[in-house]
């Protein structure tokens, strides 16, 4: 038995066993988890986040300066000192390459697979230069955020990055808004960093999250609870197979239905998964008047939809990380810094004072 180990030992890594140790690597040397005073609130924006390009972004039906308008709003109500909040590094290449591959992110340097991406045909009009400057950077930023929110959720319980969600980013394919696969890439610096092995992801974005279902295919220590119209995009089958708990809501469902099928699936989840950590991408397009969500849930139903995810995460004792994900009306902003402030009265989340360090 002992020269069939020493044998063995003696064979060479195998090419997934490389990959594994050039991902640790990455992730270990990264510069997005760095440490946060306790002066700081887990709240996490750059205003990098927003993207202006030259006006053609309102081509797209996304509000791409409502992560602005998010904390204006919580900052303006008095519950948010604007020096409290956390700014996130750009996530780097290297970080980056953690789950993206090589010839997607060289993708990224063709204006027009771009274009694509975001669906903003213009985009293939300019210099790549140019949108990596004014799209791809407020992406990458936001990517920080999501991995520096999860350090900090690990930390102090919860956190919320003002951005982030991309989840129908996937390794190898970006689309539908999503260049980068944020919540991916903060699962695997989590597994690595903090050395957990069980995470749950409760994806309630109208949409369905395709790209993180399509990254953690039979991984068995990712749950994913998706709870999204099923009869929009993106009508990825192949992906609702790597679903463990999907909800599928029709066309027009209202409040009533929607938070007791949310109950019902947080319930569901609770006896079927231990998780470390939950990173829960909360889109606001369920708003009745969505264009894109189709959905009729009211702004009421949005406050107590996150209250009720909030108190799931504590009753079980698991650090939670709230991302905004989608959202394609103006009032988005107001609703999602709304929630925020219940969040705060309800004592399920504290951004008036430093941590208890005894």
């Amino acid at each position: 038995m002992a020269a069939a180990t020493a044998s063995a030992a003696a064979l060479p890594a195998s090419p997934a066993g490389d990959a594994d140790n050039v991902r640790r690597s990455r992730i270990l040397s990264s510069k997005l988890c760095f440490d946060v005073p306790l002066s700081k609130v887990p709240l996490v924006y750059s205003s990098s986040y927003n993207i202006t390009f030259l006006g053609i972004e309102k081509l797209h039906p996304f509000d791409s300066s409502k992560w602005g308008r998010v904390c204006d709003f919580l900052i303006k109500a008095g519950v948010l000192d604007k020096m409290r909040i956390v700014e996130p590094l750009e996530a780097s290449k290297d970080d980056l390459l953690v789950v993206h591959s090589e010839s997607y992110l060289k993708e990224l340097k063709s204006s027009l697979k771009v274009s694509i991406i975001v669906e903003v045909p213009p985009v293939a009009l300019f210099p790549n230069w140019l949108v990596q400057q004014k799209v791809l950077y407020p992406f990458r930023k936001q990517v920080g955020g999501t991995i520096l929110s999860s350090k900090l959720a690990m930390e102090r319980g919860w956190a919320i990055n003002v951005g982030g969600g991309f989840h129908h980013c996937s390794a190898n394919e970006g689309g539908g808004f999503c260049v980068y696969a944020d919540i991916t890439l903060c699962i695997q610096f989590a597994f690595v960093r903090f050395n957990i092995s069980r995470a749950m992801i409760i994806d309630l974005d109208a949409h369905q999250g395709n790209g993180h279902e399509k990254d953690f295919a039979n991984d068995g220590r990712v749950y994913i609870l998706d709870m999204y119209n099923a009869g929009i995009y993106p009508l990825d089958y192949e992906a609702r197979r790597y679903i463990d708990q999907k909800v599928e809501l029709v066309t027009g469902t209202k409040t009533e239905d929607y938070l007791a099928q949310l109950d019902k699936a947080l319930e569901v989840a609770k006896t079927n998964f231990d998780p470390e950590l939950i990173v829960y991408n909360a889109g606001t397009d369920i708003l009745e008047g969505d264009p894109l969500g189709r959905l009729k849930i009211s702004p009421e139903g949005v406050a107590m939809r996150d209250e009720k995810v909030f108190r799931f995460a504590k009753e079980i004792n698991t650090p939670l990380l709230m991302l905004t994900s989608g959202g394609y009306m103006k009032s988005s902003a107001r609703v999602i810094s709304d929630s925020i402030i219940n969040l705060a009265q309800k004592n399920l989340i504290d951004l008036s004072r430093c941590p208890s360090t005894s």
